[in-house]
């Protein structure tokens, strides 16, 4: 005899989750893939999340998750990096960095 299992399913979906949405554009990159970046201080706030990781004070999940635990209003009002920067904001005051 085969048990059924009932499973509930949610439709969760937080700001961050743009999966499959339309309407935001593509993700731009340079011609040779690498992001691309609008403006010098872009540059620099991928390089520093890129050397703060490789000193090892956080991995990508972590950077991923402080990108993600953004309040809504200030996400969606921020670009790409603008993102990364406030997600680095997050990570170096709870790291207790100085």
């Amino acid at each position: 005899m085969m048990a059924w299992l009932a499973v509930r399913v949610t439709n969760v979906s937080r700001v961050h989750d743009m999966g499959g949405q339309t309407g935001f554009g593509p993700v731009p990159t340079g011609e040779d893939g690498e992001p691309a970046f609008g403006a010098d201080w872009e540059a620099r706030v991928y390089a520093l999340a890129t050397m703060l990781r490789r000193r090892g004070l956080f991995n990508s999940d972590e950077l991923r998750d402080a990108i993600e635990r953004l309040p809504p209003e200030r996400y969606l009002a921020a670009s790409y990096y603008e993102r990364w920067l406030g997600a680095l904001e997050v990570l170096v005051a709870e790291k207790g960095v100085p």
